[in-house]
């Protein structure tokens, strides 16, 4: 048996889930061994009990109990091979590269993390396709799986750590392009509404919760619409809550195109050329560039399910204007 250890979670884990930081860590700890130890109160975050699909933050302490003898910690796991159809897709994904920062046009349907049932079908293990010669790349934020867009990873720590701090200390921008079913009220407005996480077997689903929830707070503009049926959003969170933009879109009473988890069957549109894919894109990121501090900002193409909507509906991208500049008012 192994001795009790304190562990810091890394700047470039933060938001992963417990159980998920304990795979990376100690892969040969089965989730059944985690759950025994969560239930005794053996793994605490912080000096406190934790479920094991709580998101983490930088800097948080996690206390390790004694691991049995044929269960010591392995800190890297074994490289995955990756296929070169896989790496030469993530290749062509790239939007922007220096010796600091890749940014990534993430497709949707890509998970940035594995999950239960995922094996190594995730971007995260597949990162040694974009070493371009120099370390093993890190991630320092998320996208959901089905939503495309902007992907920054870092190329060295240093990096990695100055750009997770980035998004945690909100430094970073972000704007979100979504194809929502119906039109909100107001043309413009600003969303604030705490979330917090359903409790059963919702899943990873969120709802406003003006006693329990989190602060999140979002920014939307109605760039077009088309007669009450649909809309075009542009929209900046100013928080990072777990489907900030999926919750608040739908608190508008316009849940987004093909998101059936949040707006069930209102979500989805029928009609040639509507997708009923998730049609929420990470349209841009503007943040201070970790080595210079010069601001860099990366925008990514709209994927094709979605340009195919922005065709059917009659929307011209050029009417969006320059990122950010609708909200910077604000």
């Amino acid at each position: 048996m192994s001795e009790v250890q304190t562990m810091t979670v890394a700047e470039e884990e933060s938001e992963i889930r417990l159980d998920r930081w304990f795979k990376r860590h100690f892969p040969t700890v089965g989730h059944g061994l985690l759950e025994k130890w969560l239930r005794a109160g053996n793994v605490r975050v912080d000096g406190k009990r934790a479920k094991s699909n709580q998101r983490l933050e930088a800097g948080q302490a996690i206390r390790v109990p004694p691991l049995p003898a044929d269960e010591a910690p392995v800190r890297e796991a074994k490289p995955v091979v990756v296929d070169e159809k896989i790496a030469r897709m993530l290749r062509d994904a790239v939007l922007y590269m220096d010796d600091d920062v890749i940014a990534l046009n993430k497709p949707p349907g890509l998970a940035v993390q594995g999950g239960t049932g995922m094996a190594d079908k995730h971007l995260d293990a597949w990162l040694d396709a974009l070493c371009f010669g120099a370390g093993r790349p890190k991630l320092v934020h998320r996208l959901d799986k089905d939503t495309s867009g902007v992907l920054l990873l870092g190329r060295t720590a240093n990096a990695a750590s100055k750009l997770a701090a980035a998004f945690k200390s909100r430094s970073a921008r972000k704007c979100y392009w979504a194809l929502v079913a119906g039109v909100p009220r107001y043309p413009q407005g600003r969303i604030d509404a705490p979330l917090a996480k359903l409790p059963g077997k919702a899943g990873e689903k969120m709802a406003v919760d003006k006693e329990e929830g989190k602060h999140a707070v979002t920014y939307y503009r109605v760039v077009d619409s088309t007669l009450k049926r649909a809309a075009w959003l542009e929209m900046e969170p100013r928080t990072g809550r777990t489907h900030q933009l999926r919750a608040h879109c739908l608190l508008l009473g316009t849940p987004i195109m093909g998101d059936g988890k949040y707006g069930g069957q209102d979500a989805l549109i029928e009609g040639t050329g509507v997708s009923r894919k998730l049609h929420l894109h990470a349209r841009a990121v503007r943040l201070p560039h970790p080595r210079t501090g010069k601001m860099l900002e990366v925008a990514a193409p709209l994927p094709p399910h979605i340009k195919a909507s922005f065709d059917f509906f009659g929307f011209t991208e050029s009417r969006s204007g320059p990122p950010f500049v609708s909200f910077d008012e604000d």
